[in-house]
């Protein structure tokens, strides 16, 4: 018997210059980066949020303070591989990671195989186990204006019973 639980992430960062820009666990070379204490990977903590969810562990901020010196530009991998490590303290695995991110640039539809293959790296999981879609939102809202990207994530997890 399995218990299988879902989760919801999202996540949204400030455009600035002076930041690198990571996404997926992947530097991207362009001329702007997010704002954030961490890193500032908005798929990266959309993904801690939606699988904190499925397991009922709160959230990225509960875990990972914005508060903390020792968060502060700490790598999205590391918060990554600790979630993992948190929800398997409690018999947890993840089936499947769906997620989107929002940006009008840069073009991100090249770099979505890197980013699979990172993420499926830090989780331990299969390529298969990871889908991430981009998208913009046709020049509307903040990131129309090219002010920030956003990223949803959905995640399920099973957990094996008796």
């Amino acid at each position: 018997m399995t218990n299988i639980r879902v989760g919801m992430g999202y996540d949204v960062h400030r455009l600035v210059e002076g930041r690198d820009l990571w996404l997926g666990g992947i530097k991207l070379d362009y001329r702007l980066g997010l704002l954030g204490h961490s890193d500032a990977d908005v798929l990266i903590h959309a993904i801690c949020d939606a699988i904190l969810g499925a397991a009922n562990m709160r959230d990225i901020g509960y875990h990972f303070p914005d508060t903390s010196e020792a968060t502060l530009n700490m790598d999205s991998k590391v918060i990554l591989k600790r979630v993992i490590e948190l929800i398997a303290s409690k018999g947890y695995q993840v089936v499947n990671i769906d997620a989107t991110v929002c940006a009008e640039r840069p073009k991100l539809n090249p770099h979505i195989p890197a980013m699979q293959q990172c993420l499926s790296e830090v989780m331990n999981i299969d390529l298969e186990q990871i889908s991430i879609k981009a998208t913009t939102t046709e020049h509307l809202g903040f990131t129309g204006r090219e002010e920030g990207i956003s990223a949803y994530a959905v995640c399920l997890l099973e957990k094996s019973i008796g």
